[in-house]
């Protein structure tokens, strides 16, 4: 692999929090969701690859070399990076199996706690997670981002099912998973519906 720092964009003395910044950026643009029926999409999908392996190196080597700093322990950043790349796949089972080993119970682990919540369609589960995101770390834009879209998308339609009666699929539960689907590409950088 090439220098894990150059694939990010960063120098090795950059802090945690330029790191972390770097690695959203960059998932932001090349995540597989903007190349959905694009001819780059296999480009796309090696580079997003590239730029996991790249993030989970740097803090491998700085949990190894005790320089992390930002407040939050380098193994539960790399559980928490990989995390984030088993939801940007669709991989939410295994997504919610490491997030569930970790120790670290805090405001990043309640935010994706929440966005795997909301993708299953567990609507007020993955609510009272987004708030408590937001209620640890409230300076955090993508958990208040999440939280709001989710909050908007529940006022607008109101109100989502919590729970099913039946096995019957209305037009109204199909819009609602759309609807939900769409927040949660947003959260993590993508977008199905490019005019909301």
């Amino acid at each position: 692999m090439t220098d894990p720092y150059k694939v990010l964009g960063v120098s090795p003395s950059a802090s945690d929090d330029e790191i972390k910044k770097a690695y959203r950026e960059l998932a932001k643009k090349y995540h597989p969701d903007n190349y959905v029926n694009n001819p780059l999409a296999d480009l796309a999908s090696e580079k997003m690859k590239e730029i996991n392996e790249a993030y989970d190196q740097i803090t491998a080597e700085r949990q190894r070399g005790g320089t992390r700093s930002g407040g939050s322990s380098s193994s539960s950043s790399t559980s928490f990076s990989r995390v984030r790349a088993m939801i940007a796949n669709g991989d939410y089972t295994n997504a919610e199996a490491l997030l569930d080993a970790s120790a670290d119970r805090g405001a990043e682990w309640h935010y994706l706690k929440g966005c795997i919540y909301q993708v299953r369609g567990y609507y007020s589960q993955a609510r009272a997670y987004l708030e408590r995101a937001c209620a640890m770390d409230p300076s955090n834009a993508e958990y208040r981002a999440a939280y709001n879209n989710l909050a908007s998308s529940q006022a607008q339609y109101g109100g989502f099912n919590t729970q099913r009666t039946s096995g019957d699929c209305d037009t109204c539960d199909l819009c609602s998973a759309l609807v939900c689907a769409d927040c949660m590409c947003e959260c993590c950088g993508g977008d199905i519906i490019r005019c909301c």
